[in-house]
């Protein structure tokens, strides 16, 4: 194979080949045979910087992850059309029963920038349609950092309007939390909701 980032990909899969399926052989073998039981779901951004498993230091079979521009949660809306997002939550609550759901916003997203400053030119079809699920909550602010907290927020708000989230939720079967890469200092806080702040986690 010629192009040398599909070398670096394909490379990539050995170290991981070697590393999951031979050293550590019986492992993976076990989640084969026994499937997958996280118990934490990650709603993150697609943002190539911010790989959940990678910054959470996470193990295969540790995290449900699934990933959109800006991390955003659509309200809940059964219409019988195509929702991704909504369908990856759907199976991890109500079939796989995590323990936990992470909305994991981030810096410098461009995502969210774009909620606010309007998308690309030539991106109207799917992009425009999507940041306008927080499109009206940051639309007064000004501070990166509030707006990505802002669609963390609304993200979480979002995430209660499905009714099997709520109802996990209340029996005590799940928690729901907020949190937000700093990109750029590398730091991570989460969202206390009897405050109605962010604070810093793993100081």
């Amino acid at each position: 194979m010629d192009d040398p980032a599909l070398r670096r990909l394909l490379a990539g899969f050995r170290a991981f080949r070697a590393r999951h399926c031979e050293r550590e052989a019986e492992s993976w073998e076990r989640l084969v045979r026994e499937g997958q039981r996280p118990e934490v779901l990650v709603v993150g951004c697609s943002d190539s910087r911010v790989d959940p498993a990678l910054l959470l230091d996470a193990r295969p079979g540790e995290l449900f992850v699934v990933r959109n521009v800006a991390a955003l949660v659509p309200p809940h809306a059964p219409d019988g059309a195509e929702h991704g997002t909504a369908a990856a939550i759907e199976f991890a609550v109500r079939v796989l029963g995590v323990r936990h759901a992470i909305v994991l916003g981030h810096g410098r997203c461009a995502g969210i920038a774009a909620a606010r400053q309007g998308v690309p030119a030539g991106c109207r079809d799917y992009l425009a349609p999507w940041t306008r699920i927080v499109a009206d909550a940051v639309a007064g602010l000004e501070d990166a950092a509030e707006m990505e907290r802002t669609g963390v927020r609304r993200s979480l708000e979002n995430l209660r309007t499905y009714p099997w989230v709520r109802e996990a939720e209340a029996a005590g079967r799940l928690a729901v939390h907020g949190w937000r890469f700093d990109l750029e200092h590398g730091r991570l806080e989460g969202y206390d909701e009897a405050a109605g702040a962010f604070r810093p986690l793993a100081p």
